[in-house]
């Protein structure tokens, strides 16, 4: 089981439609919990964030980000609010609108990882098959 909750700032400066927009974009069935000068959601859902990892190809620096933030059952990333309106994963931290808290808890939380963003280092490549005459 995946838990995510996600928590960003909501300044008086921005639109808070655009702000659930830039959540959205990464977590499309996230259910709003609370709108106001702070935005928080959860989902149980990895996989549009997984997609657009693997569509930016950019698994193994998200892994260790995942990793680099993991305590126990929990792993805490931080994402950039403008490149989440556009639809890009960027792991930001400071950015002046306040950035995207991401939290995620699971039973098998290296399982979590796996999923949302695998290794590309480790993995086994197998061996070409000649064609003879080579």
């Amino acid at each position: 089981m995946i838990r995510v909750r996600v928590e960003t700032p909501c300044r008086p400066t921005e639109n808070l439609a655009k702000v659930k927009v830039a959540l959205l974009n990464l977590f499309p069935d996230l259910a709003f919990e609370r709108e106001d000068e702070v935005v928080i959601g959860s989902t149980a859902s990895l996989e549009r964030l997984r997609e657009l990892i693997r569509n930016q190809r950019i698994r193994d620096a998200a892994r260790g980000q995942f990793l680099a933030g993991r305590h126990g059952d929990r792993t805490r990333v931080v994402l950039g609010k403008q490149a989440a309106y556009m639809g890009v994963v960027n792991f930001s931290a400071g950015a002046p609108l306040g950035d995207i808290d991401v939290e995620v808890e699971s039973d098998d939380l290296t399982a979590a990882i796996d999923f949302v963003a695998e290794s590309t280092v480790d993995r086994v490549v197998k061996p070409s098959v000649r064609s003879a005459g080579t």
